[in-house]
């Protein structure tokens, strides 16, 4: 990339005047510290999780179609990288970037030992859409994982009536601090937390609100993801669901309008609701209209399904509003965590070409010959490294001396039959015993499976040989066929062929570990609409079925709108904005300020968006080429857009040639 020196002075220039313009245009809002209410704006983010923003139609989608038209359509949006929920959960809730809050994945190494009650499992790399994970990592963190202050607690604390409702895991981290257990019963919140675990053993829901539903005749717990059906991923003998989240949906729905805003009114006080749509995630991830088949990948008939379930249960709520007296008052911000792509577990590209893949060589039970099993690039790994390979998700052993260890999972050549990571997991090297409290793990590398990226720790303390260790990891896997890009902790040294972490605010103030590497999987196009994107995963899910997380562009661009009283009606924002700007927004839109935190790594004020703002300068994406090329000239690129002093991350690869207009097409 070449900036001439007028060009950067033009694109300075340009982006002070409109931040000055910005600012001293942008509406007054009533503060938060004034006595009263009247006038004070009411806020609900509802959450369409895994929603593409292409995939909005009239026949799909009419509720949001029509928002679009009649508010801010965000045509240039943004998920945060890694591309998983959790993450981009975190940035929702508070602004920052992963760097401050250190979520990093839905699966991660927070250097703990997590123990599910009742089994024999003591896992390094815990999946935290789970209320209980999130209360231990509370506990392990003192109080607050994310160390920074959520949106939904600052607007509690300002005499707003609160409540997160939805997908277990992400709906909590809404108010993060809330979640806590003692002797594993959760304790009472300040909050209205509602989620998959509602019910005798999840959060408890505040009074008012428990008696509301009982008027109104709501059951205390929610149903489970099967439509009632005794096997929830089994419809009409067919693998995979035909069937979007209807009932559970209708629950959450149903206690919003007819429990959590009626009890709202009556307080008399100002409202912030957020509504997390399990749909249409769940229903693509699950998915049965495409076993094995690439076409219509997560385009079928039940991902259609599951999009038109989250647009009525918007209907749903905007009806409330309107009927009630709430809707002139009211900000309504719709938004996606992330975007989807189709699994592939064996084609790296559009012409059907087979992974080379030594995971893929072997067989395994339950897999076709040639797919690319769970797990695959740690046992990759540690073939190549010569290390032995642990399942820390298995059930332990106890061994005679009453240490416990992991199981081994055996990755030679020899091996009379092939073996894998139960949910693709795995950490290399050292004996696999299972660290107590305050000990240490002794595994040189953990890899936390999360699909279409996977998180690589380097857990051990001795900062030469890791980064001699991370120079070989990456050299190995820049020549992999399923790769495309790789970003390496900025401690690390600059490693061949790689970009730092850095680079997309991944450096920061969190207290958790940070990965070590970051591994980008391959994706690609059948046609070039975004909507037919496939991408190797690494997944219990199935070839045809639906997965996200990579750095690809149709897993960063994640459908947004807002409407309402402050924002410009029928507009079309083509400034780059992403997940971690809708908190400050919000806070500068309500008058609110948030607390000072341990990080400083924020979003912005989506200031063009709000009524009375100048139109902003136009930016245009730019790569950047590792500095060195890795094996056969491999470089990751990241394609990116500058603005307002915040760096929009489009899509990252790898690339061989640097004088390419788009090197990640």
């Amino acid at each position: 990339m070449i900036l001439t020196t007028s060009t950067m002075k033009f694109a300075l220039t340009g982006l002070l005047a409109y931040a000055v313009s910005a600012l001293a245009q942008a509406p007054a809002h009533i503060s938060a510290g004034q006595p009263g209410h009247a006038g004070r704006r009411n806020v609900i983010i509802f959450v369409t999780d895994g929603l593409r923003h292409d995939a909005v139609t009239a026949e799909t989608a009419p509720v949001m179609y029509n928002l679009r038209k009649q508010g801010v359509d965000f045509v240039n949006s943004h998920s945060l990288y890694p591309t998983f929920t959790t993450p981009n959960a975190s940035a929702i809730a508070t602004g920052h970037y992963l760097g401050d809050t250190g979520d990093f994945g839905n699966t991660l190494y927070a250097a703990h030992v997590f123990r599910n009650p009742g089994s024999r499992t003591a896992t390094l790399t815990p999946f935290i859409e789970n209320d209980g994970i999130l209360a231990e990592l509370n506990r392990v963190f003192n109080g607050n994982y994310l160390q920074e202050e959520t949106l939904m607690r600052l607007a509690r604390r300002n005499g707003y009536a609160v409540a997160t409702i939805g997908k277990v895991g992400p709906t909590a981290i809404q108010d993060v601090d809330e979640v806590k257990q003692n002797d594993g019963v959760f304790q009472p919140t300040l909050a209205a937390i509602m989620d998959d675990s509602t019910g005798a053993k999840g959060i408890p829901l505040p009074t008012e609100i428990k008696e509301q539903m009982c008027v109104v005749g709501l059951p205390g717990a929610a149903p489970n993801r099967s439509n009632a059906q005794s096997e929830p991923e089994q419809d009409n003998g067919h693998s995979g669901t035909l069937a979007a989240n209807w009932n559970q949906q209708q629950y959450f729905a149903n206690a919003v309008t007819e429990a959590i805003l009626p009890a709202f009114q009556k307080s008399g006080r100002p409202f912030f609701l957020l509504f997390w749509s399990r749909d249409p995630d769940g229903s693509q991830h699950n998915q049965g209209d495409s076993i094995n088949n690439l076409k219509p990948g997560i385009n079928g008939p039940t991902s259609r399904a599951a999009i038109h379930n989250a647009d009525s249960d918007l209907w749903q709520i905007i009806d409330y509003l309107k009927n009630n007296g709430l809707y002139e008052t009211t900000d309504i911000i719709v938004v996606a965590d992330h975007g989807f792509s189709t699994i592939s577990r064996r084609e790296i590209d559009e012409h059907n070409t087979p992974t080379r893949s030594y995971a893929a060589r072997k067989t395994y039970e339950g897999l076709k010959q040639g797919y690319l099993p769970p797990g695959f690039l740690a046992i990759d790994l540690a073939h190549e490294l010569k290390g032995p390979l642990y399942d820390p998700d298995a059930p332990v052993s106890r061994m005679p001396d009453g240490t416990e260890h992991y199981k081994l999972v055996s990755v030679s050549d020899d091996a009379p039959a092939a073996d894998r990571p139960a949910y693709g997991n795995g950490l290399i090297g050292g004996t696999g015993k299972v660290p107590s409290e305050n000990e240490k793990t002794d595994a040189e590398i953990i890899v936390a499976a999360n699909g279409g990226s996977d998180l690589i720790y380097l857990p051990q303390e001795n900062a030469e040989a890791n980064k001699l260790l991370a120079r070989r990891i990456a050299e190995f896997l820049l020549q992999q066929d399923y790769v495309d890009g790789i970003l390496v902790r900025d401690d690390l040294g600059e490693v061949p062929g790689t970009l730092p972490t850095s680079l997309i605010g991944l450096k920061g103030a969190t207290n958790l570990p940070r990965p070590a590497i970051m591994v980008n999987f391959k994706s690609f196009s059948l046609d070039p609409s975004l909507l037919q994107r496939v991408e190797i995963a690494d997944t219990t899910l199935g070839e045809g079925q639906g997965m996200h997380g990579s750095f690809s562009r149709a897993d960063t661009f994640n459908n947004m709108i807002a409407e309402g009283p402050d924002f410009k009606p029928g507009y079309v924002d083509r400034a780059p904005v992403s997940n971690a700007d809708i908190a400050i927004t919000l806070a500068h839109v309500l008058g609110l300020k948030f607390s000072d935190g341990a990080g400083k790594n924020r979003g912005r004020v989506v200031s063009e968006s709000l009524k009375g703002s100048p139109e902003p300068p136009q930016t245009r994406p730019e790569p950047l080429f590792a500095r060195q090329p890795g094996p056969g000239g491999a470089r990751t690129v990241l394609v990116y857009q500058d603005f307002a002093g915040r760096r929009y991350y489009d899509q990252a690869c790898l690339a061989r040639q640097t004088d390419v207009k788009d090197p990640c097409q």
